[in-house]
């Protein structure tokens, strides 16, 4: 038996305790590539020098594989991290206050669009939400188009009325309980 063909019976007979060794490592999906390139990391060292101990010089070359394959991924997201720096301002400078008002503005506007009757209200939605053609909608639900124009404005009109005479509360207690806005709303249909 020659060098080579020791080797290749040494990768065969060591293969399991390989993966085991770089799995501890990397990633499930990276195991069977480091382990193989191990293989052929070591068959190219003996065909420059006699390997003593192939399991152990295998052993190394795959730990050694797995730690640059590891260190390689780390770099990488720090580079990635590093030009973040790179992106313009007003991304970088998105608060966690913004989306905060951002997320309140949107529940005050569907508490205005529940003060609507249910056909505005639909119609409305529609419109102002989905961006459909009043056309479209208008074949959707079965109406004319003049009826989903009309809709459309009065929708307008009752949300606008709300949102001005319910402005955004930001007291201690946040927004007010919907309870109390329901009681209000009603005389708007």
């Amino acid at each position: 038996m020659t060098n080579k063909s020791t080797l290749a019976a040494t990768y065969l007979k060591y293969r399991t305790r390989l993966r085991r060794v770089v799995g501890a490592i990397v990633n499930q999906d990276d195991i069977e590539d480091i382990v193989q390139e191990a293989f052929i990391k070591s068959y190219e060292a003996q065909l420059k020098q006699e390997i003593s101990y192939e399991r152990t010089y295998m052993l190394r070359t795959a730990r050694n594989l797995a730690l640059n394959h590891v260190a390689k991924a780390a770099n990488q997201l720090n580079q990635s991290m590093e030009s973040m720096d790179h992106l313009p301002q007003e991304l970088v400078g998105y608060s966690l206050e913004k989306n905060v008002e951002s997320k309140e503005r949107f529940i005050h506007f569907c508490r205005a669009t529940d003060t609507l009757s249910p056909e505005v209200k639909r119609v409305f939605l529609l419109k102002k939400v989905y961006d459909m053609r009043q056309r479209d909608i208008a074949d959707l639900i079965g109406i004319s188009e003049s009826t989903v124009e009309k809709h459309v404005a009065k929708g307008l009109l009752l949300c606008s009325r709300y949102l001005a005479d319910n402005p955004q509360q930001k007291s201690e207690g946040g927004l007010t309980s919907t309870r109390k806005q329901d009681t209000r709303s009603n005389h708007y249909d």
